[in-house]
């Protein structure tokens, strides 16, 4: 077994365990059989991912005595789509999968969301097990039960809520990301730094992040996040915090046609944001004295991540229009009011053009 594995409580309903540590994919049939027993575990991945971890993760199952079949989709963002995901639900019929089996999902956030989506429709649904293999799923997307697919309107905007029954951090899968992928997490790990914990920031400040043990980094992210979402699990309310930066950063994918990586296009997000806020007199007087927008900056840009578009802001209006967060003629947008604290503000969708403008001011 693993050795200083952390492991990290989510008390939704139903409430699972998340693990962190080295060596999960080897010993996850043994784990995994305790805790589900008996059943049929499809295995869905991405190409990239089949070729590195599959081949580890299906043999660990089969070890164990599970009954094992995969199914692999190219990988992309772009594929993020109902064909995908039609392809995978025939997949699942084809295995004559019954409710008592189990879909894991092999990945990133990608993945994560289409076999997690994939469990919450078929047979109306079935249990599902995230296993993250890049950073950004570990700290973020594959603890919350938030399952989903892109239209061509926007990004996530079909899906479901549907709580996985474990997660499996293996930080051993890190030391294969390449800088860019690595980036992408480290976007969404400055995010929830900033949203939530000061001490936390400091420690990935000057790009240093990107030599540290990583599991102390997802496990500070998993426990924040884990307490947001036991306390709003169906994102009525502080929930939606967890969307710094994604209003902007998800109209920056759509405006790309989704050449721009979830984890690039949150850090400009949040980049324009943070400047917004400062701009528009929303940072406190605390943060202005500490200099705090210009750090929040300086981290990402740190570690390689974009503060700036090239996108108008016209056109990121109008593509923010898609939003989830959007209700009738107004939008709750997230605001940085220093780091570690900030506050959602409804606005109306007319005053998001000049929000944008002032945020990507330099």
């Amino acid at each position: 077994m693993p050795n200083s594995i952390q492991t990290i409580q989510v008390r939704t309903s139903p409430a699972y365990e998340v693990r962190i540590g080295g060596g999960l994919l080897r010993s996850c049939g043994a784990y995994l059989w305790d805790l589900l027993g008996n059943c049929h575990m499809a295995v869905i991945a991405d190409s990239t991912v089949a070729a590195l971890y599959l081949d580890t993760v299906t043999a660990s199952l089969r070890d164990a005595g599970f009954t094992v079949s995969s199914y692999v989709f190219p990988a992309g963002e772009t594929r993020k789509n109902f064909k995908t995901l039609s392809a995978i639900l025939e997949f699942l019929a084809e295995e004559q999968l019954t409710r008592t089996d189990c879909v894991a999902a092999l990945g990133g956030g990608v993945c994560g969301d289409m076999a997690g989506l994939a469990a919450a429709l078929y047979l109306r649904g079935v249990r599902y097990v995230q296993l993250p293999t890049t950073l950004l799923a570990a700290v973020d997307s594959s603890v919350g039960g938030k399952t989903a697919i892109d239209l061509a309107a926007g990004k996530n905007l079909a899906g479901a809520f549907l709580q996985p029954a474990a997660v499996l951090c293996d930080t051993d899968c890190l030391k294969t990301l390449p800088p860019e992928v690595f980036a992408d997490g480290a976007a969404e790990a400055i995010k929830t730094a900033v949203l939530s914990d000061a001490s936390l920031f400091n420690c990935m400040e000057d790009g240093g992040f990107r030599f540290l043990e990583p599991a102390p980094v997802i496990a500070a992210c998993i426990q924040y996040k884990a307490g947001v979402v036991e306390r709003d699990e169906k994102e009525q309310g502080e929930r939606k915090l967890l969307n710094l930066g994604h209003t902007i950063g998800h109209a920056i994918e759509k405006c790309s046609g989704y050449t721009i990586p979830h984890g690039h296009a949150v850090a400009a997000g949040l980049a324009i944001m943070t400047r917004a806020s400062e701009k528009l007199g929303w940072m406190s007087e605390y943060a202005v004295k500490c200099h705090d927008g210009g750090r929040i900056c300086s981290a990402l840009e740190a570690l390689g991540l974009p503060v700036f578009t090239g996108f108008s802001a016209e056109e990121l209006a109008e593509a923010a229009l898609s939003d989830k967060k959007r209700a009738g003629n107004t939008i709750t947008i997230v605001v940085p009011r220093e780091i570690g604290a900030c506050e959602l503000k409804k606005v109306s969708i007319t005053d998001l053009l000049p929000i944008i403008r002032a945020g990507l001011e330099g």
